[in-house]
């Protein structure tokens, strides 16, 4: 890419409801274009991604779906600047969201073998290949890490007692919207303040209490760091266990060890405050974890 080019940024995703004879999949025809593909759309000033997509999915396709696994990212030229788009498989669960304005004049679910082909471009067959490969999602964990809450060394009080501070508070509404769209059923926190207060927007958005737990508490001094990981791990298996959906918030000293010991290998699971991942579980395995 040359060096100053600007990237258009999109998003979208593979949107699928299971019908009689097994999983069908949504493509949208433009007539600007003349072709069929995968509902996108560019991204708004400041907006997430993952957000992106599910709104795109709804004003393309007339879709609410709720996202599970990253697809692979595309980039190719369009209109002679580089473009990356993100895709995301997305259960569909409702309609609505439908924008005239989106140039779309025709909607069809069709099989994915059936999709892939039809697809005018290769790029999104390939994104299509992805989701075909994917085991059947069961669950859904919204993961993220307490938001900032100022310097341990300036709080007098007890450091469980320490809350969130300007920035954290943004963070956390920030977050709402992105926890919001797995549609979660539970929220679970580990039991210090910032951690309850890093989900209090989005148990107000979602009309949901906030259930406190120690196993997503990071170690106290003289703990082991490996059996904190540990119980940490088992309670998000366990809400991925029970199916659907739920948002969870831990510290920074024991997610990455959870996640390690859910995806069975070492790796970089560092998560910076006010951060995530999306969790999508196949049964009891962890079949992908992406981070926000």
């Amino acid at each position: 890419m040359p060096e100053g080019e600007r990237v258009i940024r999109a998003a979208g995703g593979v949107a699928w409801r299971q019908a009689d004879g097994g999983v069908l999949v949504c493509l949208v025809h433009r007539p600007r274009y003349g072709d069929w593909s995968l509902p996108k759309g560019k991204l708004e000033p400041g907006e997430h991604p993952l957000l992106a997509a599910v709104r795109e999915v709804a004003e393309e396709a007339d879709v609410r779906a709720v996202p599970q696994v990253r697809l692979p990212t595309v980039r190719y030229r369009s209109e002679g600047r580089p473009k990356v788009v993100d895709y995301w498989s997305m259960r569909a669960v409702d309609t609505g969201g439908f924008q005239p304005d989106t140039e779309v004049d025709d909607i069809r679910w069709l099989p994915v073998g059936e999709a892939t082909r039809l697809v005018s471009y290769p790029h999104d067959a390939e994104v299509l290949t992805a989701f075909a490969a994917l085991p059947p999602v069961t669950a859904t964990v919204a993961l993220v890490r307490h938001a900032q809450a100022g310097q341990r060394g300036t709080w007098s009080g007890p450091d469980s007692a320490r809350p969130l501070d300007a920035t954290g508070w943004a963070q956390a509404h920030a977050l709402a919207p992105l926890v919001a769209l797995v549609r979660p059923t539970r929220l679970l926190s580990a039991s210090a303040r910032r951690c309850v207060q890093t989900l209090d927007p989005a148990a107000a958005l979602l009309d949901l209490p906030v259930e406190v737990t120690g196993d997503l508490d990071e170690p106290r001094p003289g703990q082991d760091p490996h059996e904190r990981a540990l119980a940490a791990a088992a309670c998000l298996a366990e809400l991925a266990a029970a199916g659907g959906a739920a948002g969870a918030c831990s510290q920074g000293k024991v997610m990455p060890g959870a996640l390690e010991r859910l995806t069975g290998r070492a790796g970089d699971f560092t998560t910076e405050k006010g951060g995530g991942w999306l969790l999508a579980f196949a049964a009891d395995r962890l079949l992908a974890a992406d981070r926000w």
